[in-house]
């Protein structure tokens, strides 16, 4: 099957490039079926021919759509990609796959390649076969995060693992809501018309949170806070918000930054390569209404500030064990900009430049054999410049009640003008008597 994809590929990519017109998607696929059964039907004259037994109608549909699957989709991966019950897909070899159900729970799956070195073929193949943003995968760069069809994201690492290492998460919820959230049990009516307020003032909003605890699916909730008419630029490593396909805003600008491929050039950089920081200046002349960064794990950090200072209301997300730990976390990718970037200068531009942070706590319980997964908001803070020795000072909105969940601690002065925007204040300060 891995031979007869590599020929198919070969022979696509012939026809494309001999096609001056560049065939859409669809056309190509269609072509690529037609040459996908002549490989069929020529690998069964062969097998024949050399005295083999003739493959059975089946076994010729079977593998048919084995090197299709190969060719346009995820192979032998694409089955766990659509069963609705997979939440992640956790590979540590060819042949060690475990998936993570909506539950919480862990099951065995199946074999996803017959060795390792045809898993990190076909890995090498999906990263380079995207025609607008192929990424290198190699013993040079040995590490690879993709985004698939459908949204879903693969993070991939081979040669410095003992065996190649996959990871695939599912985007569940894509188009959601703040009162969806509420409906889940995963955040109050009061904290949600809080977020809900705040996004509408245009507060800078970071979400924090462990892997897997929700923050981009609160992300999108926010933004279908935004008004339907307001221009949005999105801003992220790979696509994982998915704003320009959700058909909620009428224009929506999504900038993908390429990692480049080949050597360095005297200033550091690979040919090709594009970063969020570059996407971000050129994004100024698009009269962009909202700047929405993505995930900041590092350097993207000075993109989410630069959003942020220019006063549209920004979103982003981080990962942290709580909402203080989230500040800390951002000075340090502040810091690893280089040495010209110290502690002082980092926290003076996060605290000036972030209103909110928003913190997702997830929890899995066992009861009766079976796992449960639960996702809440669990705080809210205010971050403001103050306090000498941090930089910062930070007052606690919501804080978690006796189930984990956010409930009203303290409110700002200056929040109170929320209610302007359908916060609802008597809400709040009557549930903040009930808790003192």
């Amino acid at each position: 099957m891995a031979a007869l994809r590599a020929q198919a590929s070969e022979q696509l990519s012939q026809s494309i490039a001999a096609d001056r017109a560049r065939l859409g998607p669809a056309s190509q696929q269609e072509l690529g079926r037609s040459i996908v059964l002549e490989l069929i039907d020529s690998a069964l004259a062969d097998e024949v021919n050399a005295g083999g037994m003739a493959w059975t109608i089946a076994h010729q549909d079977a593998m048919a759509r084995a090197v299709f699957d190969a060719l346009f989709r995820l192979g032998r991966l694409q089955p766990l990609v659509d069963d609705d019950r997979v939440e992640n897909i956790i590979i540590t070899g060819h042949d060690r796959v475990m998936l993570e159900l909506i539950d919480g729970s862990l099951t065995r799956g199946t074999a996803v390649a017959d060795s390792d070195e045809e898993l990190i073929d076909f890995l090498v193949f999906l990263a380079s076969r995207s025609e607008v943003n192929a990424r290198g995968f190699s013993e040079a760069q040995p590490k690879l995060h993709l985004r698939l069809d459908g949204g879903a994201r693969l993070a991939a690492a081979a040669w410095v693992t003992p065996r190649p290492s996959v990871v695939i998460r599912r985007h569940r919820l894509m188009s959601i809501t703040l009162d969806e959230l509420v409906d889940r049990d995963m955040l109050s009516p009061v904290a949600a018309s809080f977020l809900r307020a705040a996004v509408r003032a245009r507060k800078s909003i970071v979400v924090s949170g462990s892997q897997g605890a929700g923050k981009t699916t609160l992300v999108r909730a926010l933004c279908a806070e935004i008004d339907p008419l307001e221009a949005i630029g999105t801003f992220e490593t790979e696509y994982e918000l998915h704003l320009h396909e959700l058909d909620r805003h009428e224009v929506v600008h999504a900038w993908e930054a390429r990692p480049g491929s080949g050597e360095r050039s005297l200033d550091g950089r690979q040919a090709g390569e594009f970063t969020l920081d570059e996407a971000l200046v050129d994004s100024f002349r698009f009269n962009l209404s909202r700047q929405i960064v993505g995930e900041v794990r590092g350097r993207e950090i000075w993109a989410m500030i630069k959003a942020m200072e220019s006063g549209t209301g920004s979103i982003s997300t981080t990962h942290a064990s709580d909402a203080v730990a989230a500040v800390r976390k951002l000075v340090t990718c502040a810091m690893e900009a280089g040495p010209h970037v110290t502690h002082g200068l980092a926290t003076s531009k996060l605290a000036a430049t972030i209103d909110l942070i928003v913190h997702l706590d997830l929890r899995t319980t066992a009861s009766d054999g079976a796992s449960h997964r639960h996702r809440q908001i669990a705080e809210i803070i205010a971050i403001e410049p103050g306090e000498r020795d941090t930089g910062y000072a930070t007052t606690h909105v919501f804080t978690p009640d006796r189930n984990g969940r956010a409930a009203p601690a303290v409110l700002p002065d200056a929040y109170r003008s929320l209610a302007a925007d359908g916060f609802d204040l008597s809400g709040f300060l009557a549930q903040q008597d009930a808790r003192s």
